[in-house]
Order: C-alpha cells, then structure tokens, then sequence
C-alpha cells in the first residue's frame, strides 16, 4: 500500500532520523478510510531501527471509558511510575485505575505522561504510535494533545493517525500530513502488484478513475473478481470500491460466514480489550464453538493470539455498525457474564447498559456507581457518559431529569459544554420541579459563563438564584455570588444585569448564614460596594480579606480567592494582594488544579507588574498562556496588558490592545475592553502623549470597575494636569482621595499625595511629593514609586532647580531602566539631559537575549529550582529544560546554573 508514497516515507524518515538526535518530532496523519495511514505507521515501525515501540490502537467502543485509551498507550512504561515526582505518580496511577485516589486534574495527568515518556526515552529513542486516534476517550485525547504539544528535547518520535476532520479540539495544532489519494502513476503500480494476470488496459483506466486512487478500496477489489473477470472487465462494476463503500465490502465479507463465525467476530468486535480469554468466556455464553474462529483467520479477518486483533481497523466498526440491535444486545449480555464484576465492575456494567432492551433500574444504578468511581479517578468525561446512559434507562420521569442533570453537571465540569447543553434539555423534560428548574437555570447559566465569560450570565444566574432561595438559600447565597462574578467580567457590555442590579438582588435574598463563611463576608461586602458604594463597603471588605488571608487549602471558601485577589488592588492593600496572589498561586499549584492555576497566574502577574518584577511577570503569563491554549478557554489578557503597557513598546502594545478589545467585544467581556482603556492610559502617559492619555483614561473612567476605577483615575489626572486640563484633574481627583483616604494603606495616602502634588504649587506640591515618595517607598508598588519621583524631579526642574531635580530624576530612570519601563524612562532620560546631568547610557537588558522560555527557564533555575521542578512549572519535560539551559549558557558564556545568580543579577526576583 506504500506505491506512491515516496514523499510521505521520506518524511517519516526525517523525523525518525531528528528524533534519534534528541530532536523530538510529532505528526498527524490524516485522510479518509482506507487511505494508507496504517501502512504509513507500519512503514515507521519497520525503520525504527533502535528505537523502542510504544504502539497502541484506539477503540470506538471504549470511547465513554476513562482515559482507556492513555492506559493502553502507557501500560509498557508503567514500570517506570516510581521515577516520576509524588503529585505526578499519584495522578497517573490514579488515572489509569493503578491507585484510588480523589479526582486527579488532566493536566497533571499529561504532566506526568510527558515525565513517564521523558525518562523511558532515556535509555533508547521511543517511537509512538497511536492509530485510530479518532475513537479516543477525551480524558485520553486531552492528556495526549498535552503531551505532543509540549514535546521538544526528547528522542521521541510521536506519530498519530484519524480520520479527516474527526477531532480537532485536541490535535488541531500538531503538524498535520493530510494523505490525498494516490496519483494515477502511483494507483497503477498498487494495482499491478496486486493482480498478477492480464488486465484489460481500458479497464484498468476504469479502475483508477472510480476508486479515486484510494489504496484499500484497490487492493479489496481483488478479494472479490476472478483474474477473468478482470482481463474482460466483467464483474468490474460491482466490485468497485469507493471510499465510503470499503466498510460495506467487509461486511459482505462477513455476511459469507458460518453463522457462529459472524457471532463470535461480532463479540470481538464489541469487546475492545482484545482479551482472548474474555472472548471465548463470552463465546461460551453464546453457545459459540472454538471452530468458529477458523474462517475468521484464514480469510483474513481477524488474529487469535495473546490478543485479538482485528487485520484492519475498519474491520470492527464496519461489523458492529452492521449488526442488528438484538444481536448487539446478544453479544453485550455475553460479554457482560463473561466479565469479572470485581476487576472490571465499569466495563460490566456498560456492556449491561447495551444489552438492555428497555429501562432497567438496576443497570442504571449500576451506571451510577461506575460514573462515581469514573470521578474518583479523574474519568469527568465518562462520569458524564455513565450518568447519561443511567438516564436513558431510567423508566421514573423525575428520576431520568436528574440523572441527566447530574450528568450535565459532571459534563461542565469535564469540559464538555455542548454535551452539557444537551443533557439539560432531557433534564427540563422532567415533571415540575422548581429545585430542580432552578438548578438547571443555574448550569445553564454557568455554561454560558464558561464557554465565552460573555454578558448573559449574570441575568440567568440572578434568576436561578431567586428560584433557589426558597428551598436551597445557601445555595441561592453562592449563585449571587457567582452573579456578581459575571457581571464584574462582563462589565460595561453587562446591559441591563450589571453589577448594581445583581447586588440589589442578592441584598434583597436570603441573609448570611451564622457563622457566616468566608463567600458570605465576600458577598455581602461586594453587595454594599456595588448598592451604597465604596465608603460602606470598604470595612466589610476589610474583614472579608483578612479572613480569605487566613484560609486553609481544604476550606471550600477557597474557591472564590481569585476574587478576593480583585478586591484587594481595589482596597489599596498591596500586603494582602501580595500575600493573596502569592496563596491563590501556591493552593493551585499544590493541588495540581490547573483548570483555575491561569486565572491566579494572572493575578500574580499584575502585582509583579506592579511590583517592577516584569520578567517574573512574563514568566507567569507565558505559562497561563500554555494552559489556556491547551484547554480552548477565552484567553486572560489583563496581565498582558498592564505589562505591555508599563513596558511602553508603543507598537506592539497598541496592537496588543486592539486585539484584546475586537475579542473582548465577540465574548462581552467589558472588564477587558476597561483594562485596555487603562493600559492605554499608562502608555500615553509614559510617552508622554497626555492627551491620549487623558482621552484612554476618560474612556475607562464611566463606569466603577472593581479594581479598575482607582488606578485610571490616577492616570486621567497626570494626563489632564500634564494637558492644562486642571478642571478635569481637580474633579478626578476628589473622587480619588475619597478612595485613599478610606482605605489608609501607604499605597493609597502616597497615590493621593503625588495625585494631589500635580494639582499644587510651592511649598505646598513640595510637602506633597517628598510624602509620596516616602509612602510609596514602604509599598510593594515600585512602579509608582519610581513614577512620584519622575514627577517630583520634572517639578523642580520646571522651577529652575536643576541640581535638586537629579536625584530623584537620577533614582527614577535607573528604576525604570532595571524593570524594563522604556517609555518612562526615556522620559527620566529627556528630564535628566535637561537638568544638564550626562547620562550614562544603559545596556540592553541581560534578559533581552533570551527568548521568553528561556527566559522563563532561566529565571527559574537562577532561583534553584530542580529541572524537575521547573519542568512541572512549565509543563515541558526535564530534558526539555536541560535543552534550553544550555543555551542560556551559550549566550552568557557560563558553564553552571550557579553562575546565573551573577549574569541576571538586574533581573528582579
């Protein structure tokens, strides 16, 4: 089957040959049925001279299974569980069902595959080979899609085959080779090897032109002509085969056979393990004789050894999909007695789920004990899977709405959205039942939230709430809550369900319950920050934060931590936003729950820009960035913002910006489009643009955004006082000294201080800008401190005082130039120069030789993390971080990580 595909082995060829190297190489091979992709892969096994073969075959019937299909992929290198670091081993084991365990994260999971591979790899190259990769489990196709994403340093070579088109979500962006059916030169050499009598030249043409060059349907064509007919061409026209006809010849095949022969391929077509001795347990179930599997093997069909294994994977499900409905249920019920309830209690009950011939009570509890045990080992996917059969087979209507919400629910949480919107329809067909309803409501509405954090949710979520109150009022108190969250994010495209309207409802619901919990503080501070404004709330919070400051990892409040991370900033409390952040990050990280580690990853990234630590900043957006590429989430583009903003690249920041507005618009995030307005506002300001500035900041300035308000209003009255715009300035400022006052905090009486300086004169601004200095200098907020004194020097150098104006002006450009604020500190620069000082020009940043990940690595090392350690904060494989270590090492000229200390000694920690 290989005439024809020169190019195609060539490739192959290359990346076995990159891949003994180190340089890892990973592709795709798509095309229709019968195209060649398993000779392909065949092709590669054969010139993998060295290389130990990891090869596993994907199984349609297995695809509600938790992780089946990483089980039987990794099953040979299991042996190597014990190398791998706790949080690692533990989740893989738990995942393919080695361990018990809580629900293991999928990214922890593909972590830990990538280390298992990394360190297999390690004594001689690896070939991968997963075909069929259509028919994976998602639990499965997300840990690989993980995996082949974030090879780069390893001697592996990972090659994966499926059907055009079959699932894009995982593999969408592996190096594809698309296979086209075979050229004319190419389909005549396939047919030639394969018909060794004469053929008729002009039915041969005939043959070419209506199989489409489609190498199986050529080589099927001869299982079913006598070389006679093919020397006339009689018989030619029901023969051929067309690629959508190849399945429909196998069954032709199959309807040929002795009755117990169809029934036993039929068995092994429904039984994916490939377990001979569970097929011939099942066999004797059926009354089916062992003399039923010679034809099976002599035609061609299928191989009885240590597994069973069918000679093409079209074979199994032509014939499945082939059978009658009685006669699946007849193998399933087979197949369901022969399989050991102890060992394999799931794969039991979901042959007894397709042998049931109506709603059978039993089966479906049985499904839900499996969906249980799915969770505990992190099987979301096929939770939601067990729980939707559970609920086709249940006869009692309000039993049946239930199952199907409890499996939406599981499905949300798997990530399956439009599963989950499916099965909330079977949950609204139940009888009435207004807890029931409101739940619903609830998850439809945390649906809409999660696939685009639009601006519909909080209305639905208001109104899921209100139905809830009167029998489930903590509940009702969480579903505010989450309320409010949306329409924070949704912001000012929030329409008629902003954060003002959400809070009068969750004010007017059921109160607090006492003691009240962490989220109940939270609400109800959130509530009187959005009905009474900032002054009534500002105590409320307070208290809110001091007790999110003081969670444990196992308190459920912890949740809700990332907004608690909002309101801090909004408070002016850089300690406790430290201390937050730095809390949200670690709980994250320990418990490996990497579907919230991005979102506490961009919060850090804000306070670290805000801290001058922009390198650590990026660090950390890069890795959110990886995680939300990997899971298909709406990108978190805050963090990027507030950096691309103080670094002052007016390009890239601009586009940037725009970008992050025309996405925000699709999705109805206001809160970005805000953020945005903001970054703007700094950039303008530190090129010194101040109407631009003034205009940005005034733009981000109508609505009270959480967070948001306070730092633009700061920006709007540099640019207006810097403008002549006093009026505009002196009116910013009372609503900003409200704030700071209130609040107390170094960080806000030294934003106050130096807001209030630029609107003063004389002794007076003086006063005013040595008080902001000296607050802001007990603050985490390095940025803003360097900002008073650029301020305070352009003060005294516009008074004629030159020699004073170059400390401060001195203090703040070398600030600036450490961070990497370019656009400030070139505006220090143009100060300096004036007050006639020579400046000593600056390097280029150490770090600007680096790439990100090298930079991100690097970092990381200097720090003294482990390759490990830093491998599991990167999500790339130990050898990958040694790859990049040494060239790091290359371009500084050093030979040891100790050394790291010395040449990134300006790149804050």
């Amino acid at each position: 089957m290989l005439a024809g595909r020169a190019g195609e082995c060539a490739r192959l060829d290359r990346l076995l040959s990159a891949a003994r190297t180190g340089r890892s190489g990973v592709l795709m091979l798509r095309g229709e049925p019968g195209i060649g992709k398993t000779a392909l892969l065949d092709y590669a096994a054969q010139q993998a001279q060295g290389y130990r073969i990891i090869r596993a075959l994907a199984v349609e019937s297995e695809m509600e299974l938790p992780f089946a299909g990483l089980h039987l992929f990794c099953a040979p290198l299991l042996d190597g569980l014990g190398r791998l670091p706790p949080h690692q081993r533990d989740a893989l084991g738990t995942a393919v069902g080695l361990r018990a365990g809580p629900q293991p994260d999928r990214f922890l999971v593909g972590l830990a595959t990538l280390s298992l591979l990394s360190h297999s790899a390690e004594a001689q190259p690896l070939l991968c080979i997963v075909d069929d990769a259509q028919w994976l489990d998602r639990s499965s196709a997300q840990v690989l899609g993980f995996v082949t994403r974030r090879l780069e340093a390893e001697p592996i070579a990972f090659l994966l085959a499926e059907r055009e088109a079959q699932n894009p979500g995982e593999f969408r962006r592996l190096p594809a080779l698309l296979l086209h059916c075979l050229p004319d030169a190419g389909a005549r050499e396939l047919l030639g090897s394969t018909i060794t009598g004469p053929l008729d030249e002009f039915v041969r043409e005939q043959i070419i032109a209506e199989t489409r060059g489609n190498p199986l349907a050529l080589l099927e064509l001869r299982r079913g002509m006598s070389p006679l007919e093919l020397a006339g061409g009689f018989g030619v026209a029901t023969a051929l085969q067309r690629p959508g006809q190849i399945e429909e010849g196998f069954r032709e095949r199959v309807e040929h056979l002795p009755s117990d022969s169809q029934r036993l391929v039929l068995a092994a077509a429904a039984e994916p393990t490939g377990d001979p001795t569970l097929l011939w347990r099942a066999a004797a179930e059926l009354g089916i004789p062992t003399e039923a599997a010679r034809p099976l093997e002599s035609g061609g069909l299928l191989s009885l050894g240590p597994r069973v294994t069918f000679l093409h994977p079209l074979l199994r499900s032509a014939i499945y999909g082939a059978a009658s409905q009685s006669d699946r249920r007849s193998v399933h019920r087979a197949l369901a007695a022969a399989t050991d309830p102890a060992s394999d209690p799931d794969r039991r009950a979901w042959h007894r789920a397709h042998a049931a011939e109506g709603p059978d009570e039993e089966v479906a509890e049985e499904l839900e004990r499996s969906a249980a045990r799915a969770q505990d080992r992190g099987g979301l996917a096929a939770a939601a899977a067990f729980l939707e059969k559970a609920a086709l087979l249940t006869l009692d209507s309000g039993h049946r709405a239930e199952r199907a919400l409890a499996a939406a629910r599981v499905g949300h949480e798997a990530g399956a959205s439009h599963t989950a919107l499916r099965l909330l329809v079977t949950a609204e067909t139940g009888p009435p039942d207004e807890s029931r309803c409101a739940r619903v409501e609830r998850l439809r509405a945390q649906l809409a939230f999660a696939l685009r954090r639009g601006n519909d949710a909080s209305e639905l979520l208001v109104r899921a709430g209100r139905r809830l109150e009167p029998r489930e009022p903590t509940l009702a108190r969480v579903t505010y809550l989450e309320a409010l969250a949306a329409a924070i994010f949704a912001g000012s495209l929030s329409g008629g369900c902003g954060t003002a309207e959400v809070a009068e409802a969750a004010r007017a619901g059921p109160p607090a319950p006492r003691p009240r919990r962490m989220i109940d503080l939270l609400l109800d501070g959130l509530v009187l920050r959005f009905t009474e404004g900032y002054a009534a709330a500002v105590g409320p919070l307070k208290e809110a934060l001091e007790a999110f400051r003081h969670a444990r990892s196992s308190d459920e409040g912890t949740r809700w931590l990332w907004l608690a991370c909002l309101v801090a900033p909004d408070l002016w409390d850089d300690e406790t936003w430290h201390a937050l952040t730095s809390l949200e990050v670690c709980l994250a990280r320990n418990a490996g729950a990497l579907t919230v580690l991005p979102l506490a990853l961009t919060h850090r990234a804000v306070v670290d820009v805000h801290g001058g630590d922009f390198a650590a900043a990026s660090a950390l957006v890069e890795e959110a960035d990886a995680i939300v590429g990997a899971t298909g989430r709406p990108p978190l583009a805050y963090a990027s913002l507030a950096l691309a903003a103080w670094r002052g690249r007016e390009d890239g920041a601009l586009e940037l910006f725009e970008a992050a507005r025309q996405d925000a618009r699709k999705r109805g995030e206001g809160i970005t489009i805000t953020t945005a307005g903001f970054a703007a506002a700094v950039l303008y300001n530190g090129l010194g643009r101040y109407d631009e500035a003034l205009a940005a900041a005034q733009g981000s300035c109508e609505r009270d955004e959480l967070g948001l308000l306070g730092w633009t209003l700061v920006e709007l009255i540099e640019a207006a006082a810097r403008s002549g715009e006093f009026e505009v300035a002196a009116l910013a400022f009372q609503g900003l000294s409200k704030r700071t006052r209130l609040s107390g905090t170094d960080w806000a009486l030294g934003i106050g201080a130096r807001s209030q300086a630029l609107l003063n004169d004389g002794q007076v601004a003086e006063d005013l800008y040595v008080e902001a200095i000296e607050r802001l200098g007990r603050t985490r907020i390095r940025v803003h401190l360097a900002r008073a004194q650029l301020v305070y020097g352009e003060w005294l150098r516009r008074r004629g005082r030159r020699i004073d104006a170059r400390a401060p002006l001195r203090a703040a450009y070398e600030l600036f130039t450490t961070m990497g604020a370019e656009a400030f500190a070139e505006r220090a620069h143009r100060e300096l120069l004036a007050t006639g000082e020579r400046v000593r020009s600056r390097s280029a940043d150490t770090l600007d030789h680096l790439t990100s990940q090298e930079t991100q690595i690097a970092l990381l090392a200097r720090d003294g993390l482990s390759n490990p350690e830093i491998g599991a904060r990167l999500f790339v494989s130990p050898r990958t971080v040694e790859y990049h270590l040494h060239k790091v090492f290359a371009k500084f000229g050093i030979t040891s990580r100790t050394e790291l200390h010395l040449v990134l000694a300006d790149a804050e920690r």
